[in-house]
């Protein structure tokens, strides 16, 4: 067993807090200083922790994400998902992301916000911990089976150590292979994961809803644009083909006879009409 006693848990948290990018939780990897010491009446041995080694995790971490990166590389994963064409309007948008919290809040605040249609399926999951890689897992697994547009992955930030779920091989490919758009705004904006790399990556919950917003809204200018251009479009023509009828007109009427006097009355029905 490893003991922290009260006098040496003071210098092992101002390491911690200088890292800021290491946090001790299940499942990551540490290494400690201590000194072994032996209790004669159990007849046990146990290490007194007296220092951490928050390099020697971020070294780790760092090490193996870059193994994992090269590994999607080559087998062509890095790109699959994002070579997936994002539908014109993706209103109905699947959300994975923990339930309740501020990650949720932000994303579905800044879809509300724009006043659009939106259809959110949101499926709750664990965005730190043990459990958190099988639940993104299984959540893109539910989600890509749904008539979706667009899936969106969100938690906000934290330690380098918390954030490091999403540095996982099993995500990365879900994402990979999801049939459905994945995006991602996880952490602030100087964090990258694996997860990014492999989908439409955002810095934020926020901005990942937004870039959705824009592309919704794209789609609304360009239909705008369409509906200028064809009114522009049709009343040149219009107009022209009145400018081309009074010239008609006027030939007849130069001409004289009653033919002139028809073709003035035929132009005054076709003007009440255009009209």
């Amino acid at each position: 067993p490893v003991t922290l006693f009260a006098s040496d848990k003071m210098a092992v948290n101002r390491v911690l807090q200088r890292s800021g990018a290491v946090r001790m939780t299940d499942g990551v990897e540490i290494r400690i200083r201590g000194q072994v010491s032996h209790y004669a009446a159990r007849g046990t041995v146990q290490l007194r922790m007296t220092w951490i080694d928050t390099d020697f995790t971020l070294g780790r971490l760092a090490a193996e994400r870059e193994r994992l990166v090269r590994s999607l590389e080559a087998r062509g994963l890095l790109e699959k998902n994002r070579s997936l064409p994002l539908p014109a309007v993706p209103l109905r948008i699947g959300l994975i992301t923990s339930a309740g919290s501020a990650a949720e809040a932000d994303f579905t605040h800044e879809l509300e916000l724009s006043g659009f249609a939106w259809k959110v399926r949101l499926y709750p999951v664990r965005v730190q911990g043990a459990e958190a890689v099988p639940d993104i897992v299984a959540g893109l697994a539910n989600l890509g089976e749904q008539d979706l547009d667009a899936i969106a992955i969100v938690r906000g930030g934290g330690a380098q150590t918390d954030l490091a779920v999403f540095d996982s091989e099993s995500i990365a490919v879900a994402i990979a292979e999801c049939p459905v758009p994945v995006l991602t705004g996880i952490g602030h904006e100087i964090d990258v994961s694996v997860a990014d790399l492999v989908a439409r990556s955002q810095k934020t919950p926020t901005a990942c809803a937004a870039v959705l917003v824009a592309h919704v809204q794209g789609f609304v200018d360009r239909l705008d644009r369409i509906a200028r251009d064809t009114q522009r479009s049709v009343r040149a023509r219009l107009a022209g083909a009145e400018a081309g009828l009074r010239h008609s007109v006027a030939r007849l009427q130069r001409a004289g006879g009653s033919a002139g006097n028809r073709s003035h009355a035929r132009l005054g029905a076709l003007e009440d009409r255009v009209g």
